[in-house]
C-alpha cells in the first residue's frame, strides 16, 4: 500500500515529515540504549495517554530487560495550541517508590506537561526518573529538562500521526504529517 505524502485531518492539510521506517529505526536505536542502562533493573515505563501509545507500544517490544508499563493521562492541548495549563485526567496506579522510572512522552515542545509530571512523580519517591520522547521541540522548551532518549529533534511546527492527533484525529497514520 502506497503512503499518501499529503493528507487532510479536518480542515487542515498535512504532508509527509517523518517515514515509518524511520520512526521505526530511531526507536530500536532509543532501546539499545535503555537496554544498556538499565541492564540488571527493572524499569517502570510511564506511557503518557493518549499520544504515546503507539510509541510506547514499539517502544516496548524493543526493551529486552525484564519492565512493567502503566498509563497516566494528562492534557495541555486545545486544537493545535497548548494552553499552558495541565490538568490530571487519569492518575498513576502503580507504586513507583524505589523504582526506575522511564515516562514515555510522544512530544514535547514547552515542557511544562513534562514539568508538571516530575513533579508528581518526585513526591513518590522513586529511585530516578528518566525522559524518553519520539519528538522534541528545542526551540519552544520554557523549562530545563533532562531529557535521556530522544528520537527526533523537530522544529516549531504542528504535526499528526503515529499517535499524535489534531482535536483527536490523525493518530491512526503510520507515518507522522506537517502542517503545511
Amino acid at each position: 500500500m502506497k503512503r499518501r505524502r499529503i493528507i487532510k485531518v479536518k480542515d487542515k492539510t498535512f504532508a509527509i515529515s517523518i517515514s515509518e521506517r524511520a520512526i521505526k529505526s530511531q526507536i530500536r536505536h532509543v532501546a539499545e540504549r535503555i537496554n544498556r542502562d538499565y541492564e540488571g533493573k527493572e524499569p517502570i515505563f510511564l506511557a503518557v495517554l493518549n499520544g504515546s501509545f503507539i510509541f510506547a507500544a514499539d517502544l516496548l517490544r524493543e526493551i529486552d530487560v525484564p519492565c512493567e508499563i502503566s498509563f497516566i493521562k494528562l492534557s495541555s492541548y486545545v486544537g493545535t495550541n497548548t494552553t499552558g495549563k495541565v490538568r490530571e485526567v487519569i492518575g498513576l496506579n502503580i507504586d513507583i517508590t524505589g523504582r526506575p522510572v522511564i515516562i514515555v512522552e510522544d512530544i514535547i515542545d514547552t515542557g511544562l506537561t513534562m514539568a508538571h509530571m516530575l513533579e508528581t512523580l518526585k513526591q513518590q519517591n522513586p529511585e530516578s526518573i528518566n525522559i524518553c520522547t519520539l519528538l522534541l521541540k528545542p526551540s519552544k522548551l520554557k523549562v530545563d529538562l533532562d531529557i535521556r532518549y530522544c528520537c527526533n529533534q523537530i522544529p516549531d511546527d504542528f504535526v499528526v500521526g503515529y499517535g499524535l492527533d489534531y482535536d483527536g484525529f490523525g493518530r491512526n497514520t503510520k507515518d507522522i504529517y506537517t502542517l503545511i
